[in-house]
């Protein structure tokens, strides 16, 4: 059914956050079906949101990856409904918008250093379900200007941007040029300053599989237990 998986943090199903980021991004990936993007004078959403639409509303814990021959998916909730059950909530500050290069994203506030632990635990604790990536996945990786650790990790964990070079952030738009990332910021700040984001809790864990057209749907949701 799906053609790849991945672990991801997503806001409770019906939550404020959860409902402006479906609507925001036009996919809600818990329903499994695409949302009507609010209307914003000036501001085409459905360019500015089409790279990352198909993923959902999402934080990035373990990136997408494909099975490995000789697993399959009942193993993979299993061992992460264990891992979960092992791991206890994490409270940061709040989130907060910000510019990554190009893109707009909500990053932590003040440190983050238990959720990049909790996001290492997943990447190297589910590494047994995860495919190695072809040489043409990894030529298009390294053709963003790896350095040596990114490059490294790409090779070992199927993924440039994990472990030390791990930084959560839950992506809002795809790459804009000056005028329109200022414009899309403006009008995210005054969105996002009516929900409460300050202190935010990641209190679990979602398993998601891309379907055939390339849009991603919650599995199942693991909270922590520990």
């Amino acid at each position: 059914m799906f053609t790849r998986y991945a672990i991801y943090y997503t806001p409770e199903p019906g939550s404020p956050l959860a409902a402006f980021g479906a609507s925001w991004l036009g996919w809600d990936s818990a329903a499994g079906q695409s949302v009507d993007h609010p209307v914003v004078e000036g501001i085409d959403l459905d360019a500015v949101t089409e790279t990352p639409r198909k993923y959902g509303f999402h934080g990035t814990i373990k990136p997408p990856f494909h099975m490995q021959d000789g697993q399959d998916l009942d193993a993979l909730e299993q061992s992460l409904r264990a891992l979960c059950a092992t791991a206890a909530p994490v409270t940061l500050d709040g989130l907060e918008l910000a510019r990554l290069g190009r893109f707009l994203a909500l990053v932590p506030r003040g440190s983050a250093t238990a959720l990049g632990s909790l996001a290492a635990r997943a990447v190297q604790e589910l590494d047994q379900f995860r495919a190695p990536p072809s040489e043409a996945e990894l030529t298009k990786r390294r053709g963003a200007g790896l350095n040596p650790a990114q490059d490294a990790h790409l090779v070992r964990w199927g993924y440039p941007y994990v472990l030390d070079q791990f930084r959560f952030h839950m992506t809002l738009s795809g790459r804009l040029d000056k005028a329109m990332a200022k414009a899309t910021e403006e009008v995210l700040g005054s969105r996002l300053a009516q929900l409460t984001l300050n202190p935010y809790t990641i209190s679990g864990l979602t398993l998601l599989g891309e379907d055939r057209s390339g849009r991603f749907h919650q599995v199942s949701r693991h909270a922590f237990t520990g």
